[in-house]
């Protein structure tokens, strides 16, 4: 089972960049995608069910601003759009799909980056989102959330660490509490578990010569339940072609879906 997450930072954007040319040649099994920046009928048929895939999106109520999207080439039990919670669900930042006993979420945490206030909102989704994560640790399901976290959780996840630790996505507490995902949660970093190396990122700034320098951050993950996280074989970060700011991250797993 091959599974890839991107950020696609809009996904009309993306689509002209060549996403879904791209696509068509991967083997991946399941897709998840964020910040889709569109309502469905915004999305093409060819948006909504690429070549040989089922998609399914959870859209922002705000137009242009968030979503999420899970392309899957066998139909999933049942597909869970948010998390109960009306103001976080209106955001458009959780969709989970459900295949026997696995359960496959395309998750996107809100960045506060653009100010107080959304730092304030990103807080708010923590506190909220925690309590999702135990139910869904404690649900005899296998789980692999897919997403952009919009958290550096070590140093090693971003270039420029010391002069970003003041800044959004690299806060102590957000590095905290992402901690407190792996160890008092009990999921895995699946991308750690098999890539210790410095200088992987998913995420580069526009600004600046950062993607060729490979200023970046690492950001965007799979978070996963123990059991399945072990049978995670290969990782990588797609960066021949550029379809957003964030690159795809890809993992196989040796699991049948």
């Amino acid at each position: 089972m091959q599974i890839i997450t991107l950020n696609l930072n809009g996904i009309r954007a993306a689509v002209k960049k060549g996403f879904l040319q791209w696509l068509a040649l991967q083997s991946a099994d399941i897709v998840c995608v964020q910040e889709l920046k569109a309502q469905l009928p915004d999305l093409s048929a060819e948006m909504q069910m690429p070549d040989n895939y089922h998609g399914y999106f959870h859209c922002a109520g705000q137009r242009g601003y968030s979503g999420v999207g899970i392309y899957t080439r066998k139909k999933p039990d049942q597909v869970i759009e948010g998390i109960g919670i009306a103001d976080i669900d209106a955001e458009g930042r959780f969709l989970q799909a459900d295949f026997g006993n696995l359960s496959i979420i395309s998750i996107y945490l809100p960045s506060g980056s653009s100010g107080e206030h959304r730092q304030a909102a990103k807080f708010y989704f923590m506190e909220k989102f925690f309590p999702v994560l135990q139910n869904l640790k404690i649900s005899n399901r296998e789980i692999i959330l897919c997403g952009d976290w919009n958290i550096a959780h070590k140093e090693i996840d971003l270039r420029n660490w010391r002069s970003n630790q003041k800044n959004s996505g690299f806060l102590p507490e957000e590095r905290e509490w992402l901690s407190n995902v792996f160890e008092n949660s009990g999921f895995v970093d699946v991308f750690r578990r098999l890539n210790a190396e410095p200088d992987q990122y998913t995420w580069w700034s526009n600004r600046g010569q950062a993607w060729a320098k490979n200023v970046g951050w690492r950001i965007d993950y799979q978070i996963a339940t123990p059991a399945i996280a072990q049978l995670a074989q290969r990782v990588s970060i797609y960066k021949d072609e550029r379809f957003s700011d964030h690159a795809p991250l890809i993992i196989d797993y040796d699991h049948e879906l």
